[in-house]
């Protein structure tokens, strides 16, 4: 096995064993599961100077977690441990690095397998949770990364705190994540830098109020420190329009400025994104636009962190300088027809006036994304999930590519 960490294994088995036997009441409320994916990737790039004329690749990857219970007390206490490995089906040989899997340069091709373990310690009071090691955070300022193989995720302390009725609490410190092609945990600092620009960690706090369960406001503050501060606001709300039909609209801003050493250089972005979801039985119809002010594309995290809190986020993301995006979305659930685990998704989004520099024309871009999916219901087989997708993408200056996704997932439940 290679480019494994094996101390993170084995630390890792320890911890399971501590759990079954030096605390019989944590192992009883415990669950350890193994996610199964068979992940097929190709890109094929259209455009005549590409580097590589197809990228791509096939594998299998397993995450297996463990998630304790909590001791008995006023004040209770947990352990999880996680461990991540993914084996290369293909021969990978001629094809460039394709996202998915580390790629060895020397070698000319993916790696044949790579992984990762760790433990996260949770100490419970009353509905206040603290966790110190493994995250796999859904935040505006931190988001963790399944679309290819291995997630990434983020190693460090967060609380979070629903001791009052509506209101969630949250905040901390990650300072390492293991990237989605990596087996290495490493600092943090911006996609596009080197790790000679990373930040001693990044600290955040944020709060979410149900005001009713149709609308919410969200404010969340992160500083990645001598890079950037960050602020993020947003509402939700949904209206019940009658007659079966729904109308959901988010407001969503950021704001980033640098700050500190500026390891990364001056920045300055802010970005304002409206979307609304019109949806009646099993049809939803989906319209957002997405504006970047300020010199700079909206930063993002190494190992090209995903941030979907941002309205038009997909592969290509929309976040460049000065770009101006909208999206058509149709998303139809087949449970409609009676076919419930069946789902399919397309979209269209096009990007304007990307700043390129100086002298130099704006750019503009575009992608189309096709997305079926079916999870079997029951039966042996119940939790089996399939998935294919088809992204198109289209640039006046850069890469162009048509990308297909093939994907088998299924999570076993030990216990």
């Amino acid at each position: 096995m290679k480019q494994i960490d094996r101390m993170g294994w084995a630390v890792t088995g320890l911890a399971m064993m501590y759990a079954a036997t030096g605390h019989a009441d944590v192992f009883e409320d415990s669950h350890l599961t193994l996610g199964l994916r068979n992940f097929y990737y190709d890109r094929d790039f259209k455009q005549d100077n590409a580097p590589k004329s197809r990228v791509g690749s096939w594998s299998q990857g397993f995450d297996l977690q463990f998630k304790s219970g909590y001791t008995d007390g006023t004040v209770k206490f947990g352990l999880d441990a996680f461990g991540q490995y993914a084996y290369r089906l293909d021969g990978g040989g001629g094809r460039g690095p394709d996202t998915v899997l580390p790629y060895d340069d020397s070698k000319g091709r993916p790696v044949t397998d790579y992984g990762r373990a760790s433990v996260a310690a949770k100490i419970k009071f009353s509905n206040t949770e603290v966790k110190i090691g493994e995250h796999r955070p859904m935040l505006p300022v931190a988001f963790y990364d399944d679309s290819r193989q291995l997630i990434t995720t983020y190693e460090g302390a967060t609380i979070e705190s629903k001791e009052w009725s509506k209101l969630t609490l949250n905040a901390g410190r990650f300072w390492k994540t293991a990237t989605r092609e990596s087996s290495n945990r490493e600092d943090i600092y911006l996609f596009g830098d080197s790790p000679a620009q990373s930040s001693d960690g990044l600290n955040f706090a944020g709060a979410r109020y149900d005001f009713t369960p149709q609308f919410n406001t969200t404010y969340y503050f992160g500083q990645l420190e001598d890079i950037y501060k960050q602020h993020y606001a947003a509402a939700a709300y949904t209206m019940d329009l009658g007659n079966g039909y729904s109308l959901k609209s988010d407001l969503r801003y950021y704001n980033t400025q640098d700050e500190g050493a500026k390891l990364s250089g001056s920045l300055d972005n802010s970005s304002l994104g409206v979307m609304t979801a019109l949806s009646k039985g099993g049809h939803t119809f989906t319209a957002a636009y997405q504006r970047m002010y300020g010199d700079d594309a909206f930063p993002l995290l190494n190992g090209y962190a995903p941030q979907p809190f941002l309205v038009n986020w997909s592969t290509i993301a929309f976040y460049k300088a000065q770009e101006r995006s909208w999206q058509a979305r149709y998303d139809y659930n087949f449970a409609a027809m009676g076919v419930p685990g069946l789902k399919f998704m397309t979209r269209y989004l096009r990007g304007t006036n990307i700043e390129r520099g100086p002298g130099l024309s704006d750019n503009v871009e575009s992608e189309t994304n096709f997305i079926l999916s079916y999870v079997i219901q029951s039966g042996p087989l119940s939790g089996l999930a399939f998935e294919g997708r088809n992204i198109k993408v289209k640039t006046k200056y850069g890469a162009d590519f048509d990308e297909n996704r093939l994907i088998t997932s299924y999570t076993w439940k030990f216990w």
